[in-house]
Parts: structure tokens; sequence; C-alpha cells
């Protein structure tokens, strides 16, 4: 019997290779950093499976292939795949929950207390020369303990963030569209709020949602002005959820203390006024690159790809129904 046919648009982590070298035939796209949708849709043709990442805009065209049944995305978040189109062809949909939260929550953490405290700034002072002995005034920041800390979402790796924020004494409020179970609260010694009090409120605010298109530019101008001026952004959801430019606009002018990127706008790209600015902290994406939680994620990836084009169910699917209506 014959293996089913994927394609690997962007190379994995093992066991992932492996796992599929054995259960199909795998073709692999060229290490570029971002297909084509043209090329996508060639590679989509003869192949019952793809394996994607965030870069790959998986859109209706790729998704009408013939003969494609699963595209297991290597991420929590899967909005680079149109899921409506995927199930109106009858393609299943994965992606890799659960995983990467704990990992993403430390690197959250990470960048908050990188923010608060000039990290960057005083590794830069240093490397420059600037360093000329002890100065009761040099590089000053913001305390973490005893702060209030926002959650903006309140999912996996928001409950993740407020842990953390906890154990450093932190009053921990979140918002929400959904409720958190009261019992979830009490646990985690967290209170319910609006965004709007949220950002009045909050010495550090964290990023935690998908984005959709009611989180794009969910935290713009107006939002930005409700905060403390001594307050910090945390942000490793998605880029388009901050506007950026507004964001530039308030550090460089003072009207808050300072930001903490893992992901951004356009990107790769992050905007040049982000770049020339001290009092933001930028990353490449990487809240969940750890080795453990990468290699993970491809490997549930690759499993449930191997489930989606083999007749099984994928333990991560997005979209069930179309299994409901294959029956």
């Amino acid at each position: 019997m014959s293996k089913p046919a994927v394609v690997v648009t962007h190379p994995v982590l093992e066991p992932a290779p492996a796992l599929l070298e054995d259960a199909c035939e795998v073709r692999q796209l060229p290490n570029v950093y971002k297909h084509p949708v043209e090329k996508l849709r060639q590679a989509a043709e003869g192949v019952q499976g793809m394996l994607t990442q965030l870069m790959d805009e998986i859109n209706e065209e790729v998704l009408s292939a013939p003969g494609l049944k699963c595209v297991s995305n290597v991420a929590v978040g899967f909005d680079n795949i149109d899921v409506a189109a995927a199930t109106k062809h009858g393609v299943l949909v994965t992606n890799t929950p659960g995983i990467l939260d704990d990992t993403t929550a430390d690197f959250a953490f990470t960048l908050l207390a990188a923010a608060a405290r000039r990290l960057v700034e005083a590794d830069k002072f240093i490397r420059g020369g600037d360093f000329k002995g002890w100065a009761i005034d040099m590089l000053l920041g913001h305390d973490i303990h005893g702060a209030t800390l926002g959650l903006v979402g309140f999912g996996r790796i928001g409950r993740g963030v407020a842990r953390r924020g906890r154990a450093f004494g932190m009053r921990v409020l979140y918002y929400d569209e959904f409720p958190a179970q009261p019992d979830v609260e009490r646990e985690l010694g967290v209170t319910r709020t609006e965004l709007d009090q949220l950002l009045e409120d909050s010495d550090f605010v964290s990023l935690h949602v998908p984005l959709t298109a009611t989180t794009r530019h969910l935290i713009g101008a107006p939002q930005l002005a409700r905060m403390k001026k001594t307050a910090v952004l945390v942000n490793t959801s998605r880029g388009p959820v901050v506007d950026e430019e507004a964001l530039a606009e308030a550090l460089a002018e003072g009207q808050i203390f300072a930001a903490g990127l893992d992901v951004f706008e356009r990107e790769p790209a992050v905007h040049p006024k982000l770049l020339k600015l001290d009092n933001v902290v930028l990353a490449p994406h990487i809240a969940s690159a750890s080795v453990r939680t990468r290699s993970q994620m491809c490997e549930v990836a690759a499993r449930n790809l191997i489930a989606g084009v083999s007749g099984g169910r994928p333990a991560n699917l997005v979209n069930p129904e179309v299994l409901d209506k294959r029956g």
C-alpha cells in the first residue's frame, strides 16, 4: 500500500522528520522564509497533507487543491489559515495547543522584567564603555514586586503569567470576553475587569489574545493614552494586536515607560521608529523557542498530520465539523 504524500513547507525539528518519513511520502519545499501563495498551491497539488508554519498563507486557492485532506500548523495560532475555506473544502486543520504555554509565559515575564529594569539599556551601557562606576540614579527602573499586572486575554498562557505574577507578590487583573470560573479566579488570586479599567490600573499590561478581526489593533492610541506613564506593555501574542505606529509614538513621548515585544505588526519587519528607541525590548518571535518546546510542537504537528491523512482523528482538530460531515 502506498504512503500518503505530504508536503513540508519549512524545516522542522526531530523527531518530526523521522515520524513523517516513516508514515508518508515527504516532499520538502526549499528553505525560504515565506513561500508565495502560488508556490503553496503548486505544492498542494497531488498531496494529501501539508505541514505548515505561521509564515504560510493557506488561503482558499491552496485549500481547494484536489485530494488535500489535512493542513497541520506548527503553532497554537492558526490565523494564517482560512479555516472557513478549509471546512468548505473538507480539509482538516490542526494546531499545537498546550505545549508552549509555560515556555511562552516564562518569556512574557522575561520581557516584562527586562523592560521594567532596563536590562537591554544596561547591557548596551556596559558594552559602550559608559559604565564609570556605581551611581545612585543610574538606569532607574520600576519594581515588579507589589505592582499590578493586567492580563489582556486569560487563556492558558495568560493564566501561566498570572501564576508568575502572583509569585512576585503582584496584584493580578484580567480582561477576557469569557470570564474564568470562580474557582479558577480564587485559585489564581485574580480579578476580572473591563479593558479600560485594566489599562488605567495596571503597572504592567501583558497581551495574550488570538489575532481576530476584533483584536486587530486592540491596543492603539486611545488605549495607550489610558495607561500610566510608568507602565510597561508586553506582547507575546500576535503583532497586529498592537498598533505599532501608536506604540512607537507613545514610547517616544514618554506616554508609557517601556515595552517588551516578541511579535510585530508586519513581521519580520519592525517599525523603524521602534528600532531607534531605548525603552523597548525587541525579540524575534522566540517566546516558545526552547529546545524541548519547539521539538514537541513539531512532533505533535507531525502526528496530527499523519492521523489526518490516514483517516484518523487528529488530537488537535480546529474544525471537527469536517469529520462530523463525513460521518
